[in-house]
């Protein structure tokens, strides 16, 4: 059986997103121990957290963890199933593609193994009187997907261009 050179490069970045994420998330929960601790890293604006998540995206359907897995492992098979409308023969399609892939799977291995997602980098503003208000605290599985994304929306405008004007050359 041979593999497909563009798979086996969705693959190799889908690799490296979710060994990168398994070993941050590993170092946070050794670095900071107990969850709900956080290190402040830059005040009023930056700090690593501890925090689990068993919900989706800005703790939507918290408590859902099995429902979310079961929906990731269909995601990842319609995905991959359905990879060749989302530019998986560019270079940049197959990083969009293996971000996606390894983010997904990165969050998907926290949910079965942990029974949660541990997220740990959290930016903020402090109000005076010393509320916070901020983005939730994410991962670098959240980053890699939100990337990958972003790059399949890039490689997708790309390719209208090139076909709603094919005189003119790629950039």
């Amino acid at each position: 059986m041979t593999i497909n050179p563009s798979t086996k490069k969705i693959a190799i970045v889908a690799l490296l997103a979710l060994g990168l994420d398994q070993l941050t998330k590993f170092l946070v929960i050794q670095w900071l121990g107990d969850e709900d601790k956080q290190v402040v890293v830059i005040p009023g604006f930056f700090k690593f957290v501890h925090w689990s998540n068993t919900g989706s995206a800005f703790s939507m359907f918290t408590g859902k963890n099995y429902l979310l897995a079961l929906v990731a492992v269909v995601a990842l098979f319609v995905l991959y199933r359905s990879r060749h409308y989302f530019e998986a023969h560019t270079f940049t399609g197959q990083i969009a593609l293996g971000l996606i892939f390894g983010g997904i799977t990165g969050n998907l291995i926290d949910r079965f193994f942990r029974q949660h997602v541990t997220d740990f980098l959290r930016f903020y503003l402090e109000r005076r009187g010393g509320a916070e208000i901020g983005f939730p605290a994410f991962n670098v599985a959240d980053s890699a997907i939100c990337i990958g994304v972003g790059l399949i929306f890039i490689a997708s405008f790309r390719q209208e261009r090139l076909a709603a004007n094919p005189s003119r050359p790629p950039a």
